[in-house]
């Protein structure tokens, strides 16, 4: 009888904690898809990363960047679905049904954000800070 295949998990990669990304002046060659948000939120953004970005200890700011995180997850959600939604005129009762869909799942997921967000330490949050700012370019 042969023996069974360990469950294990394979052990996680060698990379640093907390590595900043590189920011490249060329376009990414791999697609890639992105939604416009307001210009309140943006600044909302620019704010709170800068703030954590500058901070002693930014886990201080940890919230604050959850917060941001699931602000620019609705956003998202709203941009990418219930908006084409919308535009397709799918009706009142088809449109409000995703509403309500979409609702629900971000506020699962706002939780699930909070819960990780909340749990890392500073080289983490600013490699999270500097992965937004890469998207914001």
């Amino acid at each position: 009888m042969s023996p069974k295949p360990s469950k294990r998990p394979a052990e996680p990669s060698a990379k640093p904690r907390g590595k900043r990304l590189a920011r490249t002046s060329s376009p990414s060659p791999q697609p890639f898809l992105r939604f416009y948000h307001s210009k309140s939120l943006r600044a909302k953004t620019h704010a709170v990363l800068t703030t954590l970005e500058k901070a002693e200890d930014g886990t201080k700011y940890r919230d604050a960047l959850a917060d941001i995180v699931v602000e620019l997850t609705d956003s998202g959600m709203d941009y990418f679905f219930l908006r084409p939604l919308k535009l397709a005129e799918v009706g009142f009762f088809t449109q409000q049904s995703a509403n309500l869909g979409m609702a629900a799942t971000t506020a699962v997921l706002g939780g699930v954000i909070r819960n990780v967000i909340g749990r890392m330490d500073n080289p983490q949050l600013l490699t999270v800070c500097s992965y937004i700012r890469q998207l914001m370019e």
